[in-house]
């Protein structure tokens, strides 16, 4: 079966999915052992609806959208700008930025008021947020990561100024100024912990890679310095990249860096993994943006290089095969295949290097494999190594789920017809490095 074919297959099943009592929404599985219910996170990114307008956004570059398409993309925008001015979430996974991103993509209007409703909860030391509360973390804590926190509301900024959204510099240059006073100096240069070290009651191991930590702080300073014309953002992204090198714990060719610094022994994680979130194939991104934004060097080595040495560790590392229980159980985009395979198309687009192509095709590959077909549909089951039915219910959305899948294999099959230069649907947390 081709990439279109299954690519087409798994949307139909995302669109079989779509409830429309009180929707649109989706349930974040299907099949499982609880009825689906609306999920709080209903209009997000990660999970909920605005995934369905980034993967709307890949279709129509390979197609035009049929008439229930456009009709979905419509009902999407109306649901996501209706809740702007009553939400609290800031986050890029599923609140204010993840709204920002979903109306861009639809090239639908709203990202002014959420924009500005951002500005209307920013606090003197950062937004506020409901993902680390006491015990484990001191009232009030503040993150400054790229997904849930201070970041991610610079990536959301950047992103809507470059569609001449009103506010959006002012709401980028307040998130700078929080993040330069949250950095850490090291003594290799600059560190920004997942959650500044006054909201920890006792001390934890950091996560330094894209999702959350220093990879993806540094990544959205690097545009930030590009696209606001400021060198010291530009500095201190590419200071934040001489520490992370200090971690790599990869090979000479290669650039792995721990999930966990330092490492959780008592963790029943791997110590290292290779995905979007916690792995090179998402820190890799760090470097493309220090090489867009013009930094010669890191450490010695180019931007280019180290973006490179990323490549061969994910080509290397022996996924996509389930090498034990726990290894690459996950073929989404956050933790496994899908996120892995984007990011080397993207590398491919941006550098050519036929590496990088050849192993997005072989992962694509695996994944029409590895599609569970029922009738005129098609989906993808992960693994949970712990549980006693290690077999997960079908994910829908974006991030873990169909959603996600079918939208890379759309890609791949534009990529396969026309070349380097097939169009891809650029979003915020992406858009630096898919083109030189």
């Amino acid at each position: 079966m081709t990439y279109q074919e299954t690519a087409e297959l798994a949307w139909q099943w995302v669109l079989d999915q779509v409830r429309w009592d009180d929707g649109p929404w989706i349930p974040e599985s299907v099949g499982g052992p609880e009825p689906a219910e609306i999920p709080d996170e209903r209009d997000g990114m990660h999970s909920g609806i605005g995934g369905l307008a980034h993967a709307l956004a890949e279709i129509g570059l390979s197609r035009p959208w049929t008439d229930r398409e456009q009709a979905l993309a419509e009902r999407i925008g109306e649901r996501i700008r209706a809740g702007i001015a009553e939400s609290t979430d800031c986050t890029f996974f599923d609140g204010l930025v993840s709204s920002i991103g979903a109306l861009t993509a639809l090239g639908l209007p709203g990202s002014a008021a959420a924009v500005e409703r951002l500005q209307e909860l920013a606090e003197p030391d950062g937004w506020p947020q409901t993902s680390v509360v006491p015990p484990k973390y001191l009232p009030d804590a503040r993150i400054n990561d790229m997904t849930l926190g201070t970041a991610g509301v610079l990536l959301g900024a950047l992103w809507a100024r470059r569609s001449g959204v009103e506010g959006s510099t002012q709401l980028a240059e307040r998130a700078v100024a929080l993040l330069l006073a949250e950095a850490v100096p090291v003594p290799a240069g600059l560190d920004w912990p997942f959650v500044p070290e006054r909201f920890l009651p006792e001390p934890k191991s950091s996560m330094p890679n894209l999702s959350h930590g220093l990879a993806g702080v540094a990544a959205t300073l690097a545009i930030a310095g590009s696209e606001l014309g400021r060198p010291d953002l530009v500095d201190a992204a590419r200071r934040g990249a001489e520490h992370l090198v200090t971690l790599n714990v990869g090979d000479d060719k290669g650039f792995l860096v721990p999930r966990l610094v330092p490492v959780n022994e008592d963790s029943d994680l791997d110590p290292v993994t290779y995905n979007w979130c916690h792995g090179p194939a998402g820190t890799s991104l760090l470097f493309a943006a220090l090489e867009h934004a013009g930094v010669d060097q890191v450490a010695g080595e180019p931007p280019l290089s180290w973006r490179r040495r990323c490549s061969h560790t994910v080509r290397t590392s022996g996924l996509p095969e389930r090498l034990y229980p726990g290894f690459w159980d996950n073929d989404g985009r956050c933790c496994g295949t899908t996120g892995v395979a984007d990011v080397l198309l993207d590398s491919w687009q941006s550098t050519g290097d036929q590496v990088d192509l050849d192993f997005a095709l072989f992962l694509a590959d695996t994944l029409v494999e590895r599609a569970v077909h029922d009738g005129q549909h098609a989906y993808w089951q992960f693994i949970e190594h712990r549980n006693d039915d290690p077999v997960l219910p079908p994910g829908v959305g974006w991030m873990q789920g169909a959603a996600g899948i079918a939208a890379y294999l759309f890609r791949v099959a534009r990529v396969v017809d026309q070349g380097r230069q097939a169009r891809t649907a650029l979003r915020m947390e992406n858009w630096w490095a898919v083109r030189a």
